[in-house]
């Protein structure tokens, strides 16, 4: 019973409450671009988070664009340049 109620204990005061996610949710909003502009607009939770992962996943596919237009670009470099290019990259 003991770690029964300890485990309630510990699970009431690590809760978020629901202003926390409310204040968290208006700043995670605050970071996403298409969101800046209608910042007035509260929209729901959900839908920021939907935003956001849209977000993420579109910044993934412009990181494996760049990292690929950049191993094209080393590839076709002389070994001078491409040694430059990667010392600048570490």
């Amino acid at each position: 019973m003991s770690s029964r109620r300890s485990r309630s204990r510990q699970s009431s005061s690590s809760r978020i409450t629901d202003d926390q996610i409310a204040d968290l949710v208006s700043k995670l909003q605050s970071l996403l671009p298409e969101t800046q502009a209608r910042r007035t607009d509260r929209a729901s939770a959900s839908r920021v988070l939907q935003e956001t992962c849209s977000y993420i996943r579109s910044l993934h596919r412009e990181v494996d664009d760049l990292s690929e237009r950049l191993s094209e670009l080393l590839e076709t470099s002389d070994t001078a340049q491409a040694a430059i290019i990667r010392s600048l990259l570490m």
